[in-house]
């Protein structure tokens, strides 16, 4: 799968909101007193982690809205994975303005960085079974195009990015329609014929209902191996089989042996460990003075 980048569009908000959290009222004033306004450095982003690298686009926007003059050279791309030591991009601009964006754009690269390697770690525990790793709505508030697409470098899939891109009938739903059949027919009459509808169940006889209306895909919650086979037997191919719930890189193989399409993981967003990317300096020079070494 190609991996596309996202519209600056949509990442500078949430990029230039963290900025302005950092900034406050008065501008980063550490840096302002020490270092001069003619020093310029040359950077680089280096990993001390292995892991899976996303988020270059967002903190190479966080040095350039600081400061313009701040060129950002990607060597190692989204969905790359690195070592320690490994240099992940070279900075060359204004020290200043590298200074004051460092925290912000080493906190978007580590965080979504952090989520493709956790996603990276379930795909490769369920490799040589068809099921894809996928993500959920479980996303951070500002952050979940950015967080989908960091899951998408990892080498998982997305889920529904909203409440309004499909219909996932979920548990309370069910009581509140007194029923998965009355959950399914409600929904179909309520949206257009382009809606995918998705119903989750706990229990096999919740999926033969889901089947007998011919729900587009079914979501088995917190099923065992053993169920989870029979459920895709039942299933026979006539709808997606997603399995969700205690989902961990130990579990995941026996969940994938049985043979659902899809594993669904709501901690690879909202709980993911960040993956540790520094900032080294290489060398400084003042425009008034002579190259020196850092």
């Amino acid at each position: 799968m190609t991996l596309s980048p996202l519209p600056t569009l949509m990442i500078e908000a949430p990029v230039r909101a963290a900025l302005l959290e950092d900034l406050g009222r008065a501008g980063d004033l550490t840096t302002d007193a020490i270092v001069p306004a003619t020093l310029r450095a040359e950077t680089a982003l280096v990993a001390r982690q292995t892991g899976v690298v996303a988020g270059l686009d967002a903190a190479s926007l966080a040095f350039r809205l600081v400061d313009p003059a701040i060129q950002v050279r990607i060597e190692r791309s989204d969905g790359s994975r690195v070592k320690p030591g490994d240099r992940v991009a070279t900075i060359v601009g204004p020290a200043r303005g590298m200074l004051t964006a460092e925290r912000v754009a080493l906190n978007f690269l580590g965080h979504l960085s952090g989520v493709a390697s956790a996603t990276a770690t379930l795909v490769e525990a369920v490799r040589g079974h068809k099921a894809g790793i996928c993500c959920t709505r479980k996303t951070m508030p500002g952050l979940r195009a950015l967080q989908k697409y960091a899951v998408r470098a990892g080498g998982g899939v997305n889920h529904r990015f909203g409440l309004d891109d499909a219909v996932l009938i979920k548990d309370n739903h069910v009581a509140a329609a007194g029923g998965v059949a009355a959950a399914i027919r409600a929904a179909r009459a309520g949206v257009g014929h382009l809606v995918k509808i998705e119903v989750e169940v706990d229990r096999l006889d919740q999926l033969d209902e889901a089947m007998a209306e011919k729900a587009d895909a079914v979501l088995l919650d917190n099923m065992g191996p053993d169920q989870l086979a029979e459920a895709v037997r039942r299933i026979d191919g006539r709808a997606i089989a997603e399995a969700s719930g205690r989902i961990t890189p130990a579990t995941a193989p026996a969940i994938a042996a049985s043979g659902v399409d899809l594993i669904s993981a709501g901690w690879l967003t909202h709980s993911a460990q960040v993956l540790d990317i520094g900032l080294d300096w290489q060398r400084l020079r003042d425009v008034n003075t002579r190259l020196t070494a850092a």
